[in-house]
């Protein structure tokens, strides 16, 4: 089935835009994912992530700024371990992720390096906000979870970039989630993030 979204997002294509030197682009985890690990592409295929890969390049040759949270390296290792814990199955055969953690050390040293590497790459390509996460922040993201149904990483760090007063949020993400945040603007190649936002007239052709 596929999954309705009410937009309330302004929309840009990247495939069709051309990014600028005064934009400042917040870079969610599943680009920096796609940007900077090494098995990225494992069980993916890779058209679905190289149109994120040439706009950012495109975003540094332009001059524009890109930036991460230290709230994405959470969802970044965690995604990064997932990954490396499904190929060793892929190879070995299954082990509950307990196992794979703790009693297997080489396995464990490869996901550490893997999570160093793509970090040391954030941080090489991008420039850090600093949010605070306190009662306060928390607080209105449980608020926020009643009206826009985005993951519990996405919630935070939407709040968080919220209270900071940073002004509109520009995000390159391919999540479909960020399509129904207001008040936000969303770089992505997502068809059908895409398509239900021109049906919407949600989708920015120029700016």
């Amino acid at each position: 089935m596929a999954v309705n979204l009410s937009i309330q997002a302004d929309i840009i294509d990247i495939k069709t835009d051309n990014p600028q030197q005064g934009d400042i682009f917040l870079v969610d985890t599943n680009v920096w994912f796609w940007q900077t690990y090494t098995n990225a592409g494992f069980g993916t295929k890779t058209s679905k992530f190289s149109n994120y890969l040439k706009y950012i390049n495109q975003a540094l040759l332009n001059g524009a700024t890109l930036t991460y949270s230290g709230l994405i390296l959470a969802e970044l290792a965690h995604i990064i371990e997932k990954t490396e814990y499904e190929i060793y199955k892929k190879l070995h055969g299954f082990l509950p992720l307990k196992e794979y953690r703790h009693n297997y050390p080489n396995e464990r040293m490869n996901v550490v390096a893997e999570v160093h590497s793509a970090w040391s790459q954030v941080k090489a390509l991008a420039v850090p906000v600093d949010l605070t996460v306190d009662d306060a922040t928390t607080d209105a993201a449980l608020n926020r979870l009643q009206t826009q149904a985005v993951d519990g990483y996405d919630l935070l760090l939407l709040e968080a970039i919220s209270r900071a007063g940073a002004g509109k949020i520009k995000i390159i993400t391919h999540d479909m989630d960020y399509a129904v945040v207001p008040d936000i603007q969303v770089f992505t190649s997502n068809n059908n993030v895409i398509q239900q936002a021109n049906r919407q007239k949600k989708l920015l052709v120029s700016r």
